[in-house]
Parts: C-alpha cells; structure tokens; sequence
C-alpha cells in the first residue's frame, strides 16, 4: 500500500465564509465522492480544516501499489468543475495502528 497526503485548497482566501449555493452543492458532492472511495478503503480521512489563515481540505489516501492518486483527484467535482480549486498530493509514510492490535 502507498500513502499520500492531499491538500485542496479554495479559489479564493475568504472561502467558506461566503460561499455561495453553487459552491456548496459542489462541496456537497465532493464529500460525497471522498466518502464512497472511504467507503471503498481508498481513503483514511478526509475533511475541512478551520486554519486561522485560511480554511483547506485535507486528505489522506492508502492506495493499492498500481495505483497512483493523479485520476481520483481528477474525478473529483470541484476539479471537474474548473472552479479555481487546486490539490496538492505528496506521497507519504504512515504510521497506522496495527491491524492484530
């Protein structure tokens, strides 16, 4: 398994505050795709970050060794959308609990 870290971050600093009905039914259904890939064991975690500076989405991915994060994050809805969201993925090395514990 391969881990990788993802940030999504808004179009714009002042994101979620106002937010507007388009942009959360697009995050409606971008939480909705992150959460059947969790369902599916592709995803640890997932969700907004209140950061004081500006809010973001983090992501944690745990994905099959022939599988590479490029497609997932492209199938995402605001990435569809082409509404000035951006990701980061980096790879990553977790540190997860043992599964026999």
């Amino acid at each position: 398994m391969n881990h990788f870290f993802g940030k999504l971050l808004p179009p714009r600093a002042t994101f979620p505050q106002d937010m507007t009905p388009d942009e959360a039914r697009l995050m409606k259904a971008h939480a909705a795709y992150w959460q059947e890939l969790m369902g599916r064991g592709l995803v640890v975690v997932f969700g907004p970050v209140a950061d004081a500076q500006g809010a973001y989405g983090i992501l944690v991915l745990q994905l099959p060794d022939d599988m590479q994060p490029a497609a997932l994050v492209a199938g995402d809805p605001v990435m569809k959308a082409d509404m000035g969201f951006r990701f980061e993925v980096h790879p990553m090395r977790a540190v997860l609990p043992d599964p026999l514990d």
